[in-house]
C-alpha cells in the first residue's frame, strides 16, 4: 500500500510521470512513488515565492538524521531513507541532488553549458541513476541513465520558461542567449526579437534531442515490463518538444502538457510494442519476461 501522502505529492507534481509511473509492476511502483515525492518536496522548497529556505535546510537535516536510523516522523524523509538503504543508493547521488536544490537558492544563472551540468547532474542525472538502481538495472546502464535525465530536464527548462523567469531564473547559459542577441528570456525582453527567440528555441530542442538520443541507446538494458512507463515519459517529453518546436512563443501563453488520455493511449502502444519485441529471440531478458525461447 503506498502512504497517501506520498501519492499525493507525486500526483500534485507531475502528470507525465505520475501516469506513466503506475503502468510500473507494483513493486516498483511504490519504490518510484517514494523517490518522486522526496525530489518533489525538497524542490518544492526552493521554488516557492518566497522560497522557503529555512524550510529546505530543515528537511535536508530531517533526512542525515533519517540516514542515521532516527525516526523524524516526516513520512517522505523516513520512507526514502529506507528506500536508499534497501537499494543501497550512493550516498553522493543524494548530496549532489541536494546541492543542485540548494545552488536554486544562491545562483539565478549560467554562464556556459559546462556551468550547467553541474546543476543538471544533482538536479537530473543523479534521478536516472536512482531510477536505474530501483530496477535493478547493470551499471552498464548508467551512462544513458543520467542522459535520459538530463534531457528531460532540459525539455522541462524549455517548456518552463516563462515560469522560471518569474522565479528569477535563467537555466539556459548566457552564451547560448548572447549567440542569439537576447538579454534575457522575460517577454517584454524577447518581444521585439521573436525570430530571434524562436532560433534560440530551436537550438535548444536541437540538445535535448542529441542527449536523448543517448539516452535512448540504454533501452537495451531495461526488461520490457519496466521499459514501457520508462519510453512512455520519455516519449511525452519528446512531444511536448514538438509542440513547442511548432510555435515556440507558446511557452509564454500556457504550459504544454500531454493529457491523461493521451499518456494512457502511449502506454499501450508501448506495451504492446515491446510486447512484440520480448516474444522475439532478439531480446536479451526473455528470461526475465516469462517467455520460451520461440525455437522451441
Amino acid at each position: 500500500m503506498i502512504d497517501k501522502t506520498i501519492s499525493s505529492i507525486f500526483k500534485g507534481g507531475s502528470t507525465t510521470y505520475y501516469y506513466s509511473t503506475i503502468f510500473f509492476p507494483e513493486k516498483v511502483k511504490k519504490d518510484v512513488f517514494i523517490l518522486y515525492s522526496f525530489l518533489r518536496k525538497a524542490d518544492d522548497y526552493v521554488d516557492d515565492i518566497p522560497q522557503d529556505i529555512d524550510g529546505f535546510y530543515a528537511f535536508k537535516e530531517r533526512y542525515e538524521s533519517a540516514l542515521q536510523g532516527e525516526v523524524t516522523g516526516d513520512v517522505v524523509v523516513d520512507s526514502f531513507a529506507q528506500l536508499s538503504q534497501r537499494k543501497q543508493f550512493d550516498k553522493r547521488w543524494v548530496d549532489s541532488f541536494l546541492k543542485s536544490m540548494e545552488m536554486d537558492i544562491t545562483i539565478n544563472e549560467y554562464e556556459t553549458l559546462k556551468d550547467l551540468k553541474n546543476y543538471l547532474n544533482g538536479s537530473a542525472e543523479v534521478v536516472g541513476l536512482f531510477m536505474a538502481s530501483i530496477m535493478g538495472l547493470s551499471k552498464e546502464s548508467y551512462e544513458s541513465a543520467r542522459y535520459l535525465g538530463r534531457a528531460m530536464q532540459y525539455m522541462n527548462f524549455i517548456r518552463d520558461i516563462d515560469e522560471d523567469v518569474d522565479l528569477g531564473r535563467t537555466y539556459f547559459p548566457q552564451r547560448e542567449l548572447r549567440k542569439h542577441d537576447l538579454e534575457g528570456l522575460s517577454y517584454d525582453q524577447i518581444k521585439d526579437k521573436k525570430e530571434n527567440f524562436q532560433a534560440f528555441i530551436q537550438d535548444q530542442i536541437k540538445i535535448y534531442h542529441k542527449w536523448q538520443a543517448r539516452a535512448e541507446e540504454g533501452y537495451k538494458y531495461i526488461p520490457y515490463r519496466y521499459l514501457i512507463p520508462i519510453k512512455t515519459a520519455a516519449d511525452m517529453y519528446t512531444w511536448t518538444g514538438s509542440q513547442i518546436k511548432k510555435d515556440p512563443l507558446v511557452v509564454y501563453k500556457r504550459k504544454i502538457k500531454p493529457s491523461k488520455l493521451r499518456i494512457v493511449t502511449k502506454v499501450f502502444y508501448n506495451s504492446f510494442k515491446s510486447f512484440q519485441i520480448a516474444k522475439s529471440d532478439a531480446c536479451p531478458f526473455k528470461k526475465k519476461c516469462g517467455f520460451k525461447n520461440s525455437s522451441k
